[in-house]
């Protein structure tokens, strides 16, 4: 009896409550990119240990958040495309609506 109640009532593994704790690499941009940050390719696979950070911008921005890539002026030495989080002008607000009215979406 003592044997069934041990293993009915045994605390949880490490394993098991870290990876409640772990967050998504989506998570992990946008946290990020919500806070102020503009991150390049490099600097969200360095960061966040991503194999495709493109691959991860395009699915949070198919989600519905507006990531947008800035790259800096030609006179800047560092070329590398910055994305960061922004507001949607109300033209594509207004084109997403569109579309949700016509069934495209």
């Amino acid at each position: 009896m003592l044997k069934l109640f041990n293993i009915l009532f045994r605390p949880l593994s490490k394993e098991k409550t870290d990876m409640a704790k772990t967050k998504s690499q989506e998570q992990k941009v946008i946290d990020a990119l919500s806070n102020g940050a503009e991150l390049t390719v490099a600097q969200m696979r360095d960061r966040f240990n991503m194999a495709n950070p493109t691959a991860v911008v395009a699915n949070l921005r198919n989600k519905g958040f507006a990531i947008y890539g800035n790259r800096p002026a030609k006179s800047s030495s560092l070329r590398a495309l910055r994305y960061r989080l922004g507001t949607p002008t109300r033209a594509v607000v207004a084109a997403g609506y569109k579309a949700i009215a016509q069934g495209l979406v």
